[in-house]
């Protein structure tokens, strides 16, 4: 088993015996083998669900209530027992507990003391994308640490150091980018993996402006600069590394060069905790998670550097 990472010592796991949430433990899995992390496998009884049931049927209710946590229980045995039949040197923890999903998530991570939170997402239907699951959502808006976010896609494509090549880490020179270079540059010495920074030198916002050139250079200028941060870190550690200034809304910018080039695992800033209320992960991160076809670790501002 791979040594410790300094600050992924323990990953959650959240399940609700969903499709959607085995892609999201088996990425996971293989995060906590790279890693040497312990898990945690969690499962939420809703509490709104079964009072509905109490207040509309009353005792009749009971039987459908204990088949509602018969599930949750089984939910959280079906991952146990992959984390076992995939790693059975890997320590697990079994949890099963009533309340709102995302807010037992937000407090079982800061009461169990959890590193990175593994979900997954709802990703394609269609030619459409939907949005993602109302927990994951709102786990990634509350959560502390990063949230390794895992689209259907990838439910068959390992992270490990034999599938995992590339890391894409998109960077804008501000504190919360720091944060995520950090993360981005240990995972991918733990992969060994070659990151591949990114900045957009997105002009749209200054439509208004007279001299566009003058703009766009200055962003190109700053963008040099955020790539340099991440090269030496990189370097520093001993990780490949490539940086790249591409032009267009950052977005999307992401998302084609994720595809262009045959990335594996994406690190992205949030703007994470401020104070007592939590903020929106941000436009940009969000519409990368809805649209990624490959797993996305969104790093809040809050998480400690690796």
């Amino acid at each position: 088993m791979s040594a410790r990472i300094d600050g992924i010592d323990s990953i959650l796991l959240p399940t609700d015996g969903s499709d959607r949430a085995l892609a999201g433990a088996k990425r996971g899995i293989d995060l906590a083998v790279a890693t040497g992390a312990d898990v945690h496998v969690l499962s939420v009884i809703d509490a709104s669900e079964t009072e509905t049931i109490t207040s509309l049927l009353g005792r009749d209710g009971d039987e459908e209530v204990a088949a509602i946590e018969a599930e949750a229980e089984a939910a959280v045995e079906a991952v146990a027992t992959l984390v076992q039949e995939t790693a059975p040197d890997l320590e697990v923890t079994t949890t099963t507990e009533r309340g709102t999903p995302f807010r037992v998530i937000d407090r079982y991570v800061d009461t169990a003391d959890i590193d990175v939170v593994a979900m997954g997402t709802k990703g394609r239907t269609g030619l459409e994308r939907v949005r993602l699951g109302s927990v994951t959502e709102n786990v990634l808006r509350t959560v502390a640490v990063p949230v390794l976010a895992v689209p259907p896609e990838a439910v068959d494509r390992s992270l490990s150091p034999a599938q995992t090549d590339a890391l894409l880490l998109p960077t804008d020179g501000s504190p919360g980018g720091d944060v995520a270079i950090d993360w981005a540059v240990a995972l991918a010495d733990a992969f060994d993996a070659m990151v591949h920074a990114l900045y957009s030198a997105d002009t749209s916002r200054f439509q208004a402006q007279t001299q566009p050139d003058e703009i766009l250079s200055k962003l190109e200028d700053e963008g040099q600069a955020a790539l340099e941060t991440a090269r030496e870190r990189a370097v520093e550690a001993g990780v490949s590394v490539t940086g790249t200034v591409a032009s267009g809304p950052p977005a999307r910018v992401i998302l084609d060069y994720a595809e262009e080039n045959a990335i594996d695992l994406v690190v992205i800033g949030t703007h994470g905790r401020s104070g007592v209320e939590r903020q929106l992960i941000g436009s940009v991160t969000e519409t990368v998670v809805r649209n990624s076809d490959v797993p996305v670790v969104c790093v809040p501002m809050a998480a400690e550097s690796q």
